[in-house]
């Protein structure tokens, strides 16, 4: 997606929604942007809050309105076996394929790693995969192919991975380049309202 429309999507939906938009350029811009306007912005109606919210979390982890719909689907059907939507529908997102490996520090943007994992660098317990919406589970081990380490992207991995703020439900060895699946994905960011986006879809 282009810088300049990412821009303009995070203007409407906030800053947080893409990883290259939370930076100090796209900070000044707006402040430059908000000096040039002229007049008061209008505040958008209960249904346009919910919108935004809904809207965040799609564009933040990069999923089409369809497959979205999917995944609020199943969490809704999860509440029949007494689990929380909202906590459901952040579990599955989460544990997205390319998501995981965003997290793990391989890549420095949920963009970059969908793009990593379409192109069959990673494997899921020794598979090629290529699959970014493959849901990782507890126990799964994603490595570096073999045919990828040689690859220019991949040089400074071991330092990336060290240096890398990864959740604790995923265990990274830097050395052997693999991350392991050690638990559930916990504590969505506050920029995200997961229970916003189950009752927008739940009017």
């Amino acid at each position: 997606m282009a810088k300049i429309k990412k821009y303009k999507i995070a203007r409407r939906l906030g800053s947080g929604v893409y990883e290259k938009t939370q930076g100090q350029k796209f900070m000044l811009s707006e402040q430059k942007r908000s000096k040039a306007r002229s007049g008061r912005p209008k505040r958008p109606t209960d249904y346009g809050l919910s919108l935004i919210k809904k809207q965040r979390v799609r564009f933040a982890y990069g999923v089409s309105e369809k497959q979205f719909r999917g995944y609020v689907n199943k969490a809704l059907a999860a509440a029949k076996t007494g689990s929380v939507p909202s906590d459901t529908l952040f579990k599955t997102i989460e544990s997205r394929f390319d998501n995981v490996v965003y997290r793990s520090g391989i890549a420095g943007t949920r963009a970059f790693a969908r793009q990593l994992t379409t192109h069959g660098h990673l494997t899921v317990n020794g598979k090629k995969l290529d699959v970014p919406s493959y849901l990782v589970k507890k126990g799964d081990v994603i490595s570096l192919r073999e045919g990828s380490k040689s690859k220019s992207v991949f040089t400074d991995l071991t330092s990336k991975l060290e240096s890398a703020k990864t959740p604790a439900w995923l265990s990274v060895d830097a050395k052997n380049l693999t991350i392991t699946v050690t638990g559930e994905p916990k504590n969505p960011e506050a920029f995200f309202d997961f229970q916003a986006v189950i009752e927008y879809y739940s009017r």
